[in-house]
């Protein structure tokens, strides 16, 4: 568990990408402005097994692009293996409004009630000197590729996400958002 609380040390919080967002702006690229609110959330999940390690968390994610604003959340769980710490993604909690969910208005749920996403590849993090890096490639339909690499370190969240259709970048930036604690 030791490997698992050293990960989520570093995730967990609020982080915005500000800084990179300025940079971008100077050198006149369109870029987002991000914001990421981690939340362990076990507290609120009813029934969890006694001999259960793993903790889940909701991730809160603010972009905004040209004015344009979108909001997105998820519900992770996070566990330790033997190589290193799998993040599983599960459905939002039925009963929710995935458009405004957050940690705050998550209503208690039960353990047994919460599903696993059935498009979403686990991705799994390994720690080097500090730095924790890993990913995943997903298959969301036949024709759509969901691709996440990220890298966790005390500096930034470097989070790197695109979406192919028919082997056709349809969303995503060619550099990671680096994300730094607010």
């Amino acid at each position: 568990m030791q490997n698992l609380e050293q990960f989520l040390r570093l995730l967990t919080g609020h982080f915005d990408n500000r800084e990179q967002f300025n940079q971008m702006q100077k050198a006149e690229k369109v870029y987002p402005l991000a914001e990421h609110v981690n939340t362990v959330c076990n507290d609120k999940i009813r029934d969890l097994p006694a001999d259960f390690r793993g903790k889940f968390l909701v991730e809160e994610s603010y972009y905004e692009t040209n004015g344009k604003k979108h909001a997105s959340a998820h519900l992770f769980l996070f566990t330790e293996e033997q190589d290193g710490v799998l993040l599983t993604s599960y459905e939002i909690p039925e009963g929710e409004d995935k458009n405004s969910f957050t940690y705050a208005s998550m209503k208690p749920v039960d353990y047994g009630d919460l599903k696993k996403s059935e498009k979403f590849t686990p991705a799994l993090y390994r720690e080097k000197d500090g730095v924790w890096e890993g990913g995943s490639t997903s298959q969301f339909t036949p024709v759509m590729k969901f691709r996440l690499w990220e890298r966790f370190s005390e500096a930034c969240l470097e989070v790197s996400e695109s979406i192919e259709v028919n082997g056709r970048r349809t969303f995503g930036y060619d550099d990671p958002i680096r994300y730094k604690r607010v």
